[in-house]
């Protein structure tokens, strides 16, 4: 085991994640609570946590590239993930696998470098595939025991930058969390 800043992570995950070069995520769920509020006329709204914005920048300027995959379309989504500088933002992906698998070659990568954040059954295939595969704690029973990495933390409420410093400590790039901004 290897104690990082939030708890204790086997070394395998640790050494997988030293080779990260692209953290994929899901959106509902991972980067939100997962719940979808509507307004009278039609108004959606999702809650985003300010601690995944701030570790989505760092680990940016770590030089490890962000992606989020995620099955529905949202103008929320773009506008966020845009503000934390993510260069690969792809909605209403309900299969999301043949878009993971494009993403990867397009970056001449190998899906040993690719870490996968997710909750429910529509990551599944996504987590099988690439070489790190992340549940938040609150995920589908089905998509925890596939995971190499259960977070600490509940999806919507700081997963996404627990696995953020996750890279960064087993990388040593965790100095770029400092002077981050949101």
């Amino acid at each position: 085991m290897v104690n990082t800043l939030y708890g204790d992570v086997p070394a395998s995950v640790f050494e997988k994640a030293k080779k990260i070069k692209l953290f994929v995520c899901d959106i509902d769920g991972v980067f939100s609570d997962g719940r979808i509020y509507l307004g009278n006329d039609g108004e959606e709204l999702k809650a985003f946590h300010t601690k995944d914005g701030y570790g989505i920048k760092a680990l940016g300027a770590s030089g490890v590239d962000v992606a989020v995959i995620t099955g529905r379309q949202s103008n929320i989504v773009q506008t966020r993930m845009s503000a934390l500088n993510v260069k690969h933002i792809v909605q209403g992906q309900e299969n999301k696998l043949p878009t993971l698998k494009d993403m990867i070659a397009s970056l001449s990568l190998v899906p040993e470098q690719v870490a996968y954040i997710g909750d429910d059954m529509p990551d599944f295939e996504c987590m099988s595939y690439v070489g790190l595969s992340i549940a938040v704690k609150d995920a589908h029973p089905s998509i925890l025991a596939i995971a190499d990495y259960t977070t600490y933390t509940h999806g919507g409420f700081g997963a996404v930058r627990e696995v953020c410093d996750l890279f960064m400590q087993s990388q040593n790039t965790l100095k770029f969390a400092k002077g981050a901004s949101i």
